[in-house]
Order: structure tokens, then C-alpha cells, then sequence
């Protein structure tokens, strides 16, 4: 038996899961936090994969998840020095993200030089945009220099859509989906026959949806009228709606489980916090069903989107005329596993299915390095 090693590395942590070739089932998983140092974080995972009993000598490649891959790589890519520079010269477009990626990959290659190591990028699925809907009105040099719509979760997305068809027991190409993956971090996608043709997040992962922390869209003017009203400088700016936005800044939490209780005591910022993140939702679900034209089903995954129902039919409240329509004992139900949780008149199916970004990473490895 071998096994493909997926890492994801964050700032300050790494989760990895060790996954069994053919079969994609999980021999071993974790996540190590507190990472101070990723090659001693990357020791520490060899100590816990060697405690679960794994043979490490199976290990045939190694997935790296990447968060932004730019205009290049629409497709996973084995990593050589060219990719890590590439990787590097990126880093300005996701400064929180790729540095740390990066770290963890040399980390990694420096573990297991032997093998192959795959990156598979947040922003791949979503090169499929056209574009008239990656491109900002702006001025023309800045968009020669990369300034774009490249969108990121592109993992989840990928996997959630093709698991709804085959869920639907339809061919991928055939299906038009919307996916909301509807976390701490927060996105929407509109998939037409399999390919991304629109998603909420824009240059960075700031644009789009309210989320925990960030603001999602706002007025573009907004930075400039601080500064000029405030004093405040473009660090501080990009630092608050990052960071002290979204849920947070509307009613103090950004946990929706921490939230609903506030709510239910009667708190109008929390009851405000809820209409307005659940508002931004439900017009990119109408968007997306217009750029689609036609819409066979609609996807929730993600922590919130999994495991909320309240939320989840507060966002499709009122969607019923566009043929949405939520059956709330499904809705309700406790299951962990893919579901239905549209009535049975509902035009457009409306499905729970739990993403699984590691397992995709896991596949997107095999299908570049040949394993099988």
C-alpha cells in the first residue's frame, strides 16, 4: 500500500492527512498548531503519522495545498524551483497565505526529497472565469499587472459541485450549480456544466460575502475616506476589515454558535449581525442564478453551511419564487452525510454536502503524478 501525504500549513499551524492509494480512505490526520518554526512543525508531524503506525516509507507524494497560483497554473503542477519562485513572486497577492504555504513546501521537500511534491491552488477551479467576469474596471496598466478577480476556495468548490452531480447520479457537464461555502471564511460559486463561471471572491479573499472577520464588499472609497477623515493608513485599513469586520464588528462574535444565542436573547446588533450576513448571501444566490440562466441545484458546505440549519433557511428565505423551496424537517436533520434538504416540489434541488479540501488535494496529487 502507499499513500499520499496532504499538507496544508497556515500561519501558525499545519494540518495534515495521510491518505491510503487507491482507495483515498484516511490512514491518519491531525493538525499541529502553535508552529512557530515549519520545519520543526513538519517534525512533529512525522512524530504523530510515525505514532499512528503508518510505514512513512509508503509515502509516494506529497499534496500541498497553495492558496493563490495566479493567471499560471489552472491546473495541479509538480513543484520544482521554477514553481517555488513562482509560488514566492505571488506572495504580494496573498500576503497571510503563500508565504507560509511556501515555508511548508521546502519544509516538506526537505523531509521527503524522494518523491514528488504536487501544488494544487485555491484559484485553479476558478480560471475558468471569462472574462467579463474576472476583469475590474479600472485602468488598464494596472490590470496588465495582474490586478484581477482570481477567487480562492477553489478546492471546496471543485469538490462540492462534482460530488452534488454525482450525488444527483448526473453527468458533471450536465449539471449548473451554485456553491456556498459558508465558513469563518466565506464564498459563493456559479458552476456551469462543471466549469467556474463566476465566484464571490475577487484580488484577494476581502471581496465578496460577509465573513467572520472580514468585511466582504464595501464601497472602494472607503480606505480613502478614512484616511483623509481619520488619519488612518492603508496597513490599518487593510488590517480592520480583515480582521475587526464582518460578524465581529456587527455584534462582537464571529462564531455563529455564539451568535444564535444572542439572538434569541433578544440582542438587535446580533439580530442585525444575522440579516445582514444572511442578505449578502441570498442576492449572490439570485446573482448567480441569473448569470446561470438556469439552475439544477444549490449547495451549502462548510462549517456553517454543513452544520446551521436556522441559517441556512434564513438565507433562502423568500427564494420561493425562484422555484427554492426548503422542506425544514430535512433542513433539520442531524446527518452528517450528503442530503437533500429541498421540499419535494422544489424546482431547483437543494443540497448539504460536506466538502472534504483534502481529499480533493489527495486527488488532484494522483491525477498529476500518475499514481494509482
Amino acid at each position: 500500500m502507499r499513500y499520499v501525504l496532504v499538507l496544508n500549513c497556515g500561519s501558525s499551524s499545519i494540518k495534515y492527512r495521510l491518505v491510503e492509494v487507491p482507495s483515498l480512505e484516511t490512514a491518519a490526520g491531525g493538525i499541529v498548531e502553535r508552529v512557530t518554526d515549519h520545519t520543526e512543525g513538519m517534525r512533529q508531524v512525522l512524530a504523530e503519522l510515525e505514532a499512528a503506525g503508518p510505514d512513512l516509507e509508503r509515502v509516494a507524494a506529497v499534496g500541498h495545498r497553495v492558496v493563490h497560483g495566479g493567471t499560471r497554473y489552472a491546473d495541479p503542477v509538480i513543484i520544482d524551483g521554477a514553481v517555488e519562485r513562482e509560488i514566492e513572486r505571488l506572495c504580494p497577492m496573498a500576503p497571510l497565505h503563500n508565504p507560509v504555504n511556501l515555508i511548508g513546501i521546502r519544509a516538506a521537500r526537505s523531509v521527503f526529497p524522494s518523491v514528488p511534491h504536487v501544488a494544487v491552488f485555491d484559484t485553479a477551479f476558478h480560471q475558468t472565469m471569462p472574462p467579463e467576469a474576472y476583469t475590474y474596471a479600472i485602468p488598464r496598466d494596472w490590470t496588465d499587472g495582474g490586478v484581477r478577480r482570481y477567487g480562492f476556495h477553489g478546492t471546496s468548490h471543485a469538490y462540492v459541485s462534482r460530488r452534488a452531480a454525482e450525488f444527483l447520479g448526473r453527468p458533471y457537464c450536465e449539471v449548473d450549480s451554485i456553491v456556498l461555502h459558508l465558513g469563518n471564511g466565506a464564498s459563493a460559486s456559479a458552476v456551469e456544466g462543471g466549469r467556474c463561471v463566476d465566484t464571490s471572491m475577487g484580488l484577494t479573499p476581502l471581496e465578496g460575502l460577509v465573513m467572520g472577520t472580514r468585511s466582504g464588499d464595501i464601497d472602494p472609497a472607503l480606505p480613502a475616506f478614512l484616511a483623509r477623515t481619520r488619519g488612518l493608513s492603508v496597513e490599518e485599513v487593510d488590517h480592520a476589515l480583515n480582521h475587526e469586520s464582518g460578524l465581529r464588528a456587527l455584534c462582537g462574535h464571529n462564531d455563529l454558535r455564539e451568535i444564535w444565542p444572542l439572538v434569541d436573547s433578544g440582542d438587535p446588533a446580533a439580530a442585525l449581525a444575522m440579516e445582514v450576513y444572511t442578505r449578502r448571501v441570498r442576492k449572490c444566490v439570485g446573482a448567480y442564478y441569473a448569470v446561470l440562466g438556469r439552475l439544477d441545484v444549490l449547495v451549502f458546505t462548510a462549517g456553517v453551511g454543513e452544520n446551521d440549519p436556522r441559517t441556512r433557511a434564513m438565507i433562502l428565505a423568500g427564494l420561493e419564487n425562484l422555484g427554492i423551496l426548503l422542506d425544514p424537517e430535512a433542513n433539520e436533520s442531524p446527518s452528517r452525510s450528503s442530503r437533500v434538504i429541498s421540499a419535494p416540489g422544489s424546482l431547483v434541488t437543494v443540497l448539504v454536502v460536506p466538502t472534504d479540501e483534502e481529499r480533493e488535494i489527495a486527488v488532484q496529487t494522483l491525477s498529476v503524478t500518475g499514481l494509482s
